[in-house]
């Protein structure tokens, strides 16, 4: 059988509140998901700062994203561009595997990015696989190294170069041992310190200043208990002296919107004051909705001669140093902006990723006969293979999955769909995608001419008897609310769309739920027929804690355009 394919056209308009004004800023200054965040500010490259986030199974990963005040930035280049770079990916199931933690930094001439790529199923210490990529152009992706690899037994790795050119490793745990960048050589390991309270001590960051070096660890787990520490020494290996003003950084117990906050490293900027990166949740202290994840803000330090840092706390609005006016950054900004997508190149844009690796098979941006499209090929597994049979989540078929990540509470998304299926089952759509066990859908799919429900099969049924139906149907199977999971809506595709493209729409018009739409693509204002709606809390924690909310474009020929 020859695979059905579709024609899609996207679109995606944002509400962004983040301003560029010279003493009041607004958090999270990197929306949408971007966890563990780690940065580095590089004088040498036009006083630029650049930062890098962990990415688990979407690909390309560890985006370098660049900005030169702190509030308006660009993806500078993907670290994980080619499958060779680690293949572990096609092996990935879980949902939790891919690349976690990661810390970015810079010394002479060439930036470092060291990650543990962590496969879940494995035993033991083989579940790390250490991995250092290099490059000397921040700006290339062509330019970042194979990695080196080395083994670790824990997570969260951290760089760090002491006055005499020797580095070290630090991780999880907390332990330190000298490490050599070049190979992945590792000396003795030594345990350093037990933090605060000896919970999920994790993302440890060195940093050394008027003698002693500080040692800055998360603390309590990615969570509601989340927290910044700090411990300092006048010898690299302890013992360590605890500040006694720890935590320097949570708002664990508080009613702030800004929740799960840790996880923070701390740089300069170009008129040597010290800020620092960090992760949080915008979810209130109940913590049931907040679908893009864990987000980047920023807070300004104090850090007078030998003495603490000092960090403001993370709130929305903040007051900190005063910083460059926006300054034009070198880098792709489709991610920060307005998508208005036609396809008219023959390359996907920047921002666009995929679950693990994709088939490249499975899809083409304008091709011969159908430009100004993306065509997309179907696949033989469901984004959905995990909420009737949970083990079936976790098999390794591909999936035609194309991504945008939500970046903002509000905003629209839409698709225009040029589809012809023809055998039963078939399918094409969009989703608001966690995970294999929460998402939420909306899809054109051919059924029996009399389905009202979700039904897939019918005894005896033949293709006489199937045609285009519009399908809304969502999954909180893995989610800290499942209870809200709305019903399955099926109806047929009205005749009078028939030869016509379908335009899938996805609105968010308040911070608690998405609405989904369909219309006829020529007249959608006048054709507009409501689906369903489906809480935040559906795609929020649970099974997808670690990670963020992405719109996608499922099989079928499609083409994005934006509104």
């Amino acid at each position: 059988m020859k695979p059905t394919t579709a024609y899609l056209a996207l679109s995606a308009a944002f509400c962004s509140t983040t301003t560029a004004q010279n003493q009041t800023f607004f958090n999270p200054v990197l929306p949408g998901w971007h966890s563990d965040p780690s940065c580095v500010f590089v004088a040498e490259r036009d006083n630029t700062t650049f930062c890098t986030t962990s990415t688990f199974l979407r690909t390309p990963g560890l985006p370098v994203l660049a900005s030169r005040d702190l509030l308006n930035w660009k993806i500078a280049s993907l670290a994980i561009t080619r499958e060779n770079q680690v293949s572990e990916y096609a092996r990935a199931v879980p949902q939790s595997d891919g690349i976690w933690a990661a810390t970015i930094r810079y010394r002479r001439g060439t930036f470092y990015i060291i990650t543990v790529y962590r496969d879940n199923l494995a035993p033991g210490i083989e579940g790390n696989k250490g991995l250092i990529f290099n490059s000397t152009d921040p700006y290339k992706d062509s330019s970042w190294s194979d990695p080196i690899r080395f083994k670790t037994a824990e997570i969260d790795p951290d760089l760090f170069w002491d006055d005499d050119g020797t580095a070290y490793m630090l991780t999880a745990g907390i332990s330190i041992s000298t490490m050599d960048p070049s190979t992945g050589i590792t000396g003795n390991t030594t345990h350093i310190w037990n933090g605060t309270d000896g919970a999920f001590l994790e993302g440890p960051h060195m940093y050394k200043k008027d003698g002693f070096y500080y040692l800055m660890i998360a603390e309590g787990g990615s969570g509601l208990n989340h927290s910044v520490t700090i411990a300092r020494s006048k010898d690299i290996r302890g013992p360590y002296e605890s500040n006694p003003a720890n935590p320097v950084l949570g708002n664990a117990g508080t009613d702030e919107y800004f929740q799960n906050v840790g996880h923070a490293d701390l740089f300069q900027d170009a008129n040597g004051h010290w800020w620092s990166s960090v992760l949080c949740w915008r979810s209130g202290p109940e913590a049931l909705s907040y679908p893009m994840g864990r987000e980047m803000s920023i807070t300004p330090v104090s850090w007078s001669e030998g003495d603490w840092p000092v960090f403001a706390p993370v709130r929305g609005e903040m007051k900190g140093w005063a910083r460059p006016t926006a300054i034009n950054t070198p880098g792709d900004d489709g991610l920060f902006t307005d998508d208005m997508i036609d396809f008219e190149s023959t390359s996907l844009p920047k921002h666009f990723s995929f679950w693990r690796f994709p088939n490249k098979q499975s899809y083409a941006v304008s091709p011969e006969g159908h430009p100004g499209t993306l065509r997309l090929t179907q696949s033989f597994g469901s984004i959905m293979d995990g909420v009737d049979n949970f083990t079936a989540g976790f098999d390794l078929v591909d999936r035609t999955l194309m991504m945008r990540q939500q970046m903002h509470t509000l905003f629209e998304y839409s698709v225009d769909v040029d589809f012809a299926p023809r055998e039963q089952g078939e399918e094409v759509g969009i989703t608001l995608f966690l995970n294999n066990v929460q998402n939420i859908n909306l899809g054109i799919v051919m059924l029996p001419g009399n389905a009202t429900t979700n039904i897939t099969t019918v005894a005896g049924a033949s293709r006489s008897f199937v045609r285009p139906h519009l399908r809304f149907r969502a999954s909180g199977g893995g989610s800290l609310n499942p209870t809200d999971t709305p019903k399955t809506v099926v109806e047929p595709l009205p005749c009078t769309w028939a030869g016509h493209p379908v335009r899938l729409i996805l609105r968010a018009q308040d911070s608690q739920t998405y609405t989904l739409y369909a219309a006829s693509s020529p007249r959608p204002d006048h054709t507009e027929m409501k689906l369903g709606t489906a809480p935040a809390s559906l795609v929020s924690g649970g099974m997808g804690d670690f990670t963020g909310m992405c719109f996608e474009a499922l099989p079928g020929f499609s083409r994005l355009e934006k509104s």
